[in-house]
């Protein structure tokens, strides 16, 4: 066998027949969207989580939501939308390269960006903080969903910075945790996270849109808010569950 890694990496992914699996995983580039980026992020803005999921139901995705443990950080929070910047970290104990891979990662950061930010379960630190927000935030990033712990919460809530964590802690990660990839596929709890997907989060939790169903599903959920809107009319009119049915509505 040869001593080349590539090499013998190519071997094993062939007598594995692997090439699927790293095709899908790992070969994907997020298309271009037939509506400019900034008006595909208003308009999800515009939608709330749970419109979303209903439409990635008929669409036979029944598993885009992030685990309910990632909430957000103010219980009022509205809906903010992004295409995803995904991160991986894991708990460790060296520090020698964080800085360096870290400064690398916030400069990939740009405009529309909505972090999504794996911690391998990391339990005593926390991976999102007061500056980490001020250096997103001034890049365009709209909004963080973190499977792991965040600090100086009072700095994110005064900057109003959409954060969505696991849970609050005073530990930073240098020495307990390393930053180990970003912008890679992820998977946080059943749901696969693509860089480039829509990211949605609000108070009623996060959920993840395929790209390639960006538009279609935007347009469905569009619909189904107006349809909403209709029956809170009939209902408010005082029509019959038989009445408001028989027009189409729901409950």
């Amino acid at each position: 066998m040869s001593g080349d890694p590539a090499a013998r990496l190519k071997a094993e992914v062939g007598a594995m027949k692997l090439d699927w699996l790293v095709e899908d995983r790992e070969g994907r580039v997020p298309a271009p969207l037939p509506l400019p980026d900034d008006e595909v992020l208003r308009r999800y803005e515009a939608l709330y989580s749970g419109a979303i999921s209903d439409v990635l139901r008929e669409h036979r995705l029944m598993d885009q939501a992030l685990p309910h443990r990632i909430q957000p950080l103010r219980a009022e929070t509205r809906c903010a939308a992004g295409f995803a910047f995904t991160v991986k970290s894991q708990p460790h104990t060296l520090v020698t390269g964080e800085m360096t891979l870290r400064s690398a990662m916030l400069e990939a950061m740009g405009a529309g960006h909505f972090v999504v930010w794996d911690c391998s379960g990391a339990e005593d630190s926390t991976a999102w903080g007061g500056v980490m927000t001020a250096a997103a935030k001034a890049r365009g990033v709209r909004g963080a969903a973190i499977d792991g712990g965040a600090r100086d919460i009072r700095q994110i809530m005064d900057a109003d910075f959409p954060l969505f964590c696991r849970f609050r802690h005073p530990n930073a990660a240098l020495g307990r945790a390393m930053l180990s990839h970003f912008q890679v596929p992820l998977r946080i709890g059943g749901v696969f996270i693509h860089p480039g997907d829509i990211v949605a989060g609000d108070m009623d939790g996060v959920i993840v849109v395929p790209r390639a169903l960006a538009i279609p599903v935007l347009r469905r959920a569009e619909e189904i808010l107006g349809i909403e809107c209709d029956i809170f009319g009939w209902i408010e009119q005082g029509d019959s569950v038989a009445e408001i049915s028989a027009k189409g509505g729901y409950f």
